[in-house]
């Protein structure tokens, strides 16, 4: 188990260390090839060094803690709706293919400069200011049993998606400056609790 809760740490670490506000900035300012294939790479290398972590996270024994079963299956199932919603949501307004890496290094095979993402608040981002951490959270918490061995990464990840959050919102409020605050004062970060808080024709 301390291997595991080792392997997530640092999984999580190396993850969010890999794309700071200051690494990304160093990378903008040298340009070329490296700007064109970092984020590509970085995505590249989170999935492979996550497959290894899941292998050995399923190889161990088990014992449930907590199961969803009876009048429970009710709340997981609205739960795992809402994030299958969220993650939805998130897919349609950002572009899947920056995150990724992808578009970047298109761009720099054309010989473009790389373009940053337009701020929007449209679709999901008018309910919540972050619908793929919100999904993440709730995905993470309704899927399956929770048991004695993927309870610490459970919690580890929960974590991770929080830290990753506020570590975004410092991250855009730099670069976007009172837009964005003015859009934090509007949107909840991670509950939608306000329902739709901007409206088509709204003005950021």
């Amino acid at each position: 188990m301390t291997y595991l809760i080792f392997g997530w740490l640092l999984w999580c670490s190396l993850h969010s260390l890999l794309i700071t506000g200051k690494l990304n900035d160093w990378i903008k300012k040298r340009g070329g090839i490296l700007q064109g294939t970092y984020r590509l790479f970085y995505s590249l290398f989170s999935l492979l060094s996550l497959l290894p972590l899941l292998w050995y996270q399923y190889s161990l024994p088990q014992e449930i803690l907590f199961s969803w079963s009876g009048w429970l299956r009710i709340p997981q199932g609205l739960l795992l709706g809402y994030g299958l919603l969220m993650f939805y949501g998130g897919k349609q307004v950002y572009d899947v293919q920056y995150l990724l890496g992808i578009r970047q290094w298109q761009q720099y095979r054309r010989g473009e400069q790389p373009l940053s993402l337009p701020f929007t608040c449209a679709g999901a981002l008018a309910y919540v200011r972050h619908p793929w951490y919100s999904s993440g959270l709730a995905l993470l918490w309704s899927l399956g049993p929770i048991t004695d061995t993927n309870l610490p990464p459970r919690t580890i990840l929960s974590l991770y998606f929080v830290i990753g959050t506020l570590l975004e919102e410092r991250k855009l409020l730099r670069e976007l400056g009172e837009p964005y605050r003015l859009y934090q004062q509007q949107v909840p970060m991670l509950l939608p609790w306000k329902g739709r808080s901007i409206r088509p024709g709204d003005s950021q």
